[in-house]
């Protein structure tokens, strides 16, 4: 953690709608004039995609059937705590771009699927803001978390997740329901003993939860709506979170347990926005004042 430069992190595994929660971020970023460095998660994968796709048939053929971009051994995870750790002491840090498809590379230069060169980064930046899949992963040997000063889980139950992944991956990349099947079976895996334990050292999470039935989620024709879903709002630490004040702003919310929150699952920006804007403030504030 640091006073001088901050970092946000925001961790949700892929189709779990950490994009929708970035684009907040941003609002809440120009609305208040901060001026924020970002970092992609897949800039820190190990492989590009096709030696990815040679270490997972050369783990398949070991009999290691769960290797996946959600494993700690996919990624270069102590270049990303490292990164973490040098902007917090030095404001900056560097980074890389994953290039996923031709928009992407017609603007890059550099083919699908492949990275760009690393760049150092962060003069004259507010704070730095991360959005991936490993932003609070502690473990013996790797710790991210301790090095975000504000951890945002994103995080819909499962079967939704699944749904939004089935969607997302078949419209916008081609695969058939087959191939989007095996990669969550591979994923499985690393999702339970990588993923999951990070939200318990997240500082508030959101998790989505349908009010339509989501029981086959490898044969729904839609993604539920936001009118068709809840949004429960858990925070770590209540201590300091006006439940009031929210429950009056945001129509139809109610609290469940004495650090959580509901609300309609159409309230969710509005809900970001009155959660998360006075805790950056609180971040940039204390740089500014340390600062001069």
């Amino acid at each position: 953690m640091s006073v001088n430069h901050p970092v946000i992190s925001v961790v949700g595994s892929s189709g779990a709608g950490t994009s929708t929660v970035k684009h907040t971020f941003d609002q809440i970023f120009r609305r208040e004039g901060i001026k924020a460095a970002s970092i992609e998660g897949d800039a820190f994968h190990r492989y590009n995609r096709a030696d990815m796709k040679a270490e997972l048939a050369r783990r398949l053929s070991e009999g290691d059937p769960t290797f996946s971009h959600f494993s700690i051994e996919a990624n270069i995870l102590d270049e990303l705590a490292a990164q973490f750790k040098t902007y917090g002491e030095t404001g900056r840090a560097r980074t890389r771009r994953y290039i996923h498809d031709e928009a992407e590379a017609k603007a890059s230069g550099v083919p699908p699927g492949n990275f760009t060169e690393w760049e150092e980064f962060g003069d004259g930046t507010d704070l730095l803001f991360y959005e991936g899949l490993h932003g609070a992963l502690k473990t013996d040997e790797i710790n991210i978390a301790d090095h975000a000063d504000l951890k945002i889980g994103v995080v819909p139950v499962i079967n939704l997740e699944w749904i939004q992944k089935m969607h997302r991956d078949r419209a916008s990349r081609g695969y058939t329901t087959e191939a989007v099947t095996d990669t969550i079976l591979r994923r499985m895996h690393a999702y339970v003993h990588v993923i999951c334990p990070q939200f318990s050292h997240t500082d508030i999470n959101f998790q989505r939860v349908p009010i339509v039935d989501t029981s086959n989620p490898f044969i729904a024709r839609w993604i539920p709506t936001v009118g068709e879903s809840l949004v429960v709002i858990r925070f770590r630490d209540p201590r300091g979170i006006d439940f009031p004040y929210l429950v009056a702003m945001i129509n139809g919310s109610w609290m469940s347990r004495a650090n959580s929150i509901v609300i309609p699952g159409d309230k969710l920006d509005l809900a970001m926005q009155l959660v998360l804007t006075p805790l950056i403030l609180r971040l940039v504030d204390r740089k500014r004042r340390a600062a001069g």
